[in-house]
């Protein structure tokens, strides 16, 4: 740094050496300009000047990389925990189908840039407005994390698991860290083409496929995150929507975690939107759930969505309607989330959850929506009326039992007339608390931990979805050998 400031300030100086005039102030200043503290002063002056414009004159890409972006971390060796019973091996990707795209943040919306909703290993920004909503002591696990950053948050979290392993011949399953959604998010609007949409899939299986431990099982045992719902990778015909990557050759037994999946298909798993919410330890986890638990709730219900203009008889204007009319008697708390007021999160949509016994949650603009989450987190009870909303998505995520954490009232009653508080009303004190207290319970398992390397004795999301994969891998190897063993015996 002192050499760049040096030679950058005696090239700004040398015109003055070479001025010749007979004027004698000017032979003044020149000869004073000799005096040692004279030319400490410009130098560091002129070196500013200097360091300042190559700052302005650096692309916008680069500066986010460097403030926002590091390469995600990894430990230098992966010590496998000995009480792993399967291993995962973590492909180590081209930059082109993860870094890189973070890289180019600026460039992955047509409407605005995405370096700060994926900034801090994909968290987003720290929350703020939060005071006297949250317990000061965990204010810093709050992010307005974006929906869609699942495929940086797994990344991060796989590096360093525990049962990762850096040797492939052993491994039970190969992840792909691939960022699928990132990839194909700008090209979803405006004038692109089919081809477009499909570029970086098609590189990213060309290059997988080129690897020894790809044809062992012809991709069965591989998995990835795609941070989208499964519709936008569908793509059945080119004017469609989406991209047609889950359609591609070599993605059919690759399995699959989606925000929001296909129930028919057996290889899309889905699991959790990130929340806010994003643990450093298991005591924030304990202190967050002793807090849903004890805070008192001043409203029956409440709403926080918007309606959508294009859409004839859209449901969520019903459902806006009954709760602005239940709101005068203080039953129910209204956030119009008209615009884009709701991105992502916000204090008055988390305070509004905790004030809440109930949260009414129809389907968002597909059948899932990142606020059933939300509302879970924060200890309120779902109301669902589609039940593909998150009866047929998260099986390894929530309970078991539909009726223990949530309460579905059929939509067509709802529109016909049916009154929402008078249903909730129907619903006895005690089996509020019984209901709340499930929901609670199942709080780590909707939360993405902070760490890289998770909790210790709690697991969250991202746990019980690699434990299950792995599972599921493991149940195919299982019944694959088994097949093959009982082959050799008829043949024998």
């Amino acid at each position: 740094m002192i050499t760049v400031i040096d030679k950058a300030s005696s090239e700004a100086l040398q015109p003055l050496k070479k001025t010749k005039t007979p004027d004698s102030d000017r032979k003044n200043w020149y000869n004073s300009k000799n005096h040692p503290r004279t030319w400490l002063i410009l130098s560091v002056f002129f070196g500013q000047i200097f360091l300042f414009l190559i700052a302005r004159s650096l692309p916008t890409s680069v500066y986010h990389r460097r403030r926002h972006f590091p390469a995600p971390s990894t430990p230098a060796v992966a010590v496998v925990d000995p009480q792993c019973t399967a291993t995962v091996f973590v492909y180590d990707l081209p930059p082109v189908f993860n870094s890189e795209l973070l890289q180019k943040c600026s460039e992955l919306d047509p409407w605005g840039s995405r370096c700060e909703a994926f900034s801090n290993d994909g968290f987003g920004r720290k929350a703020t407005g939060l005071k006297g909503i949250v317990p000061e002591n965990l204010a810093h696990a709050w992010y307005w994390t974006d929906q869609f950053a699942s495929e940086i948050i797994y990344h991060n979290r796989i590096l360093n698991y525990k049962c990762r392993t850096l040797e492939p011949e052993s491994a039970t399953a190969f992840y792909i860290p691939f960022y699928a959604g990132l990839a194909v998010g700008k090209y979803l609007w405006k004038n692109y083409t089919a081809e477009d949409r499909d570029r970086h899939c098609h590189m990213m299986l060309k290059w997988v496929q080129t690897q020894p431990y790809w044809y062992r099982s012809n991709g069965s045992d591989h998995f990835i995150t795609m941070g989208r719902i499964s519709w936008d990778f569908r793509r059945s015909k080119d004017e469609d929507w989406g991209s047609s990557c889950i359609y591609s050759p070599g993605m059919r037994n690759v399995t699959r975690l989606l925000i929001e999946r296909n129930p028919w298909d057996y290889f899309d798993v889905g699991v959790p939107y990130p929340t806010g919410f994003h643990p450093s330890t298991a005591s924030d986890v304990v202190t967050w759930q002793e807090f849903v638990s004890t805070r008192r709730r001043s409203r029956l219900y409440c709403f926080a969505g918007a309606t959508r203009v294009s859409i004839k008889n859209d449901f969520r204007g019903v459902l806006l309607s009954q709760c602005y009319s239940d709101s005068q008697s203080g039953s129910c708390r209204v956030v119009d989330c008209g615009g884009s007021k709701c991105l992502n999160g916000s204090s008055a949509i988390l305070e509004t959850f905790l004030d809440s016994d109930f949260c009414l949650q129809p389907r968002g603009d597909s059948f899932t929506r990142r606020s059933v989450f939300d509302c879970m987190v924060a200890g309120s009870i779902p109301v669902f009326f589609w039940k593909r909303t998150a009866y047929y998505q998260y099986d390894w995520f929530l309970p078991g039992e539909p009726g223990s954490y949530s309460v579905f009232i059929d939509r067509n009653a709802v529109t016909n007339g049916t009154s929402i508080r008078g249903e909730l009303e129907k619903i006895s004190r005690e089996e509020v608390r019984r209901m709340r207290e499930k929901v609670i319970e199942y709080i780590p398992n909707l939360v993405y931990a902070k760490p890289s390397e998770g909790l210790v004795g709690i697991k969250d999301a991202f746990d019980v979805a690699v434990d299950g994969v792995l599972r599921r891998i493991k149940e195919q190897q299982g019944g694959y050998n088994l097949q093959v063993e009982n082959s050799r015996k008829g043949s024998s």
